[in-house]
């Protein structure tokens, strides 16, 4: 059985189902979730040093994580440029000096997988017994810099709930190398219960799978 409106092939509604976009960016939100949320964090040490940290991050923008972890990734498709928005430029007074530029450059693993970008959307499928769930998503922001690198996706229109979930890696001052996945959701209708408490009853599974994806061990892929 499986449960969603999306089929591949089907027109597509890129639109976000929830208003609290980019909520997963600050861990504050742990603390003063939005109206009817749950918030959610959990973090499992993978490793240390430099280059396992490029390693965990190359497999996560590349979608690894969550193929990883038994999940189907299906109808990936990038944002076109001229769907994005690209925000203004100031200057030091707070003028506006005119339309931010956008990188032209797509980034990809040394086996071509391209990366994780912000507007991508697609659409996950879990698995649970005979019931299949699909959840279309969107990826709302991207997290670039030389020790912390990540992304965060939220739920689109026809997902069974209303969520945004941040999966990042970090390598700390020590050498640690941290993997952590932030989260809030909360049920969109009652109609939908039934496939949200399929994907509920397996979120302590999941989110097994997913902090272990990376570990060194699973690096290849197994």
């Amino acid at each position: 059985m499986v449960t969603g409106p999306m089929r591949s092939g089907e027109p597509r509604d890129s639109s976000l189902n929830y208003a609290a976009i980019g909520a997963t960016q600050t861990d504050e939100i742990l603390q003063y979730p939005p109206k009817g949320y749950r918030a959610f964090q959990a973090s499992r040490k993978i490793g240390s040093g430099q280059e396992r940290f490029d390693s965990a991050a190359r497999l996560l923008m590349t979608w690894g994580v969550l193929r990883g972890s038994g999940v189907e990734v299906l109808d990936i498709t990038p944002e076109t440029a001229e769907d994005v928005y690209a925000g203004v430029d100031f200057d030091a007074d707070g003028r506006p000096i005119g339309i931010t530029s956008i990188p032209e450059e797509e980034l990809f693993a040394p086996d071509g997988t391209p990366y994780v970008a912000a507007g991508t959307t697609a659409v996950t499928v879990y698995s649970g017994g005979p019931f299949k769930v699909r959840v279309p998503i969107k990826v709302v922001y991207v997290i670039d810099e030389p020790k912390r690198v990540g992304y965060g996706y939220g739920s689109r229109v026809g997902a069974p709930a209303e969520f945004e979930r941040l999966m990042v890696v970090e390598l700390t001052d020590d050498g640690s190398v941290v993997f952590t996945i932030r989260a809030i959701s909360r049920v969109t209708s009652w109609y939908r219960r039934v496939g949200f408490a399929l994907l509920r009853l397996g979120q302590k599974r999941y989110t097994d799978k997913y902090l272990t994806a990376l570990h060194p061990t699973r690096s290849a892929g197994s």
